[in-house]
């Protein structure tokens, strides 16, 4: 389990990119919803190890992660956003590369893990092609399995599928779904239907601060009645905007289609929405940015 006690990090410019987060993951997969800005990256990077918090604590089971760096990086799985390989290298050679790095000397051994690795990730007819020819997905699937290599206990994904096509996407995800099982894997995103996918436990993060937690299906439950929705023309936003509570907006054979957060029925022609996980999310995103908009005001 791993256990985050108001983590703060300010950077040196004076940006407050974390604010007293608390956090309590179980193993298994959890999602860590938010926007671009939200202070994703910054709360993976640090407990990765990759920066020390200005204050806080973050323990894994009996590691203090700030404290015992070196304990927590010989059971973790790192995958960042921007993942770097040396193009022109091998599947195989740059996955034994970082096993050689991660500690495993013995060739033996070595060989049996890149084998059975590539395997895993179904990149194993592949693995003489150059990193350079994979696909997004493919390249997300090697990151993944060089995240492997260690029988980690702790799993870091930060924003694995932006960018993915539908095919590549679903395999990728069925991957995680499979290696979350029996470890603590957070997937770091602001894509909603990926956690709402695969996760039985999810957090929102924005402005740096935790703003909703819990199970996916119970929060919907909580939206059950409370959204609406409605198609107006483009020019009627505005007015919408200040009539009602607003959570979000698409485009929809041509029209603006609505939807707006109240107790009862907000006014003619709304219609009940299905109050899914993604109006769950924008309506925390919403709420979030009520102090900001008030002090403005």
């Amino acid at each position: 389990m791993l256990t985050i006690n108001n983590l703060v990090h300010v950077y040196g410019n004076g940006t407050r990119a974390l604010g007293d987060v608390s956090l309590t993951i179980p193993t298994g997969m959890f999602g860590l919803l938010g926007p671009n800005g939200a202070g994703k990256s910054t709360l993976m990077r640090t407990i990765a190890t990759l920066q020390t918090p200005t204050s806080g604590e973050i323990r894994f089971g009996d590691i203090d992660v700030i404290r015992q760096p070196e304990l927590l990086r010989r059971t973790l799985g790192y995958l960042p956003q921007d993942f770097g390989v040396y193009p022109r290298v091998s599947a195989y050679d740059m996955l034994d590369h970082m096993a050689v790095l991660k500690g495993i000397a013995d060739g033996k051994e070595r060989k049996q893990t890149v084998e059975a690795l590539l395997n895993q990730v179904n990149l194993w007819s592949v693995r003489k092609k150059a990193l350079a020819g994979f696909s997004g997905g493919m390249r997300q699937r090697f990151g993944i399995a060089q995240a492997l290599i260690g029988n980690p206990r702790l799993i870091i994904v930060d924003e694995p599928t932006a960018g993915l096509d539908p095919e590549e996407r679903n395999r990728f995800l069925n991957l995680l779904a499979e290696i979350g099982e029996n470890v603590v894997v957070i997937l770091s995103t602001h894509i909603v239907e990926d956690v709402a996918d695969l996760c039985p436990r999810m957090a929102v993060l924005a402005g740096g601060k935790i703003q909703l937690e819990g199970a996916p299906l119970e929060l919907m439950k909580q939206m059950s009645g409370r959204v609406w929705k409605k198609a107006i023309a483009k020019e009627a936003l505005p007015e919408h905007r200040a009539r009602f509570e607003v959570i979000s907006t698409r485009l929809f054979a041509g029209q603006t289609v609505i939807h707006v957060l109240a107790d009862a029925q907000p006014g003619e022609g709304f219609e009940p929405a299905s109050g899914g996980l993604e109006d769950v999310y924008f309506s925390t995103l919403a709420a979030s940015r009520r102090p900001a908009v008030a002090q403005a005001a």
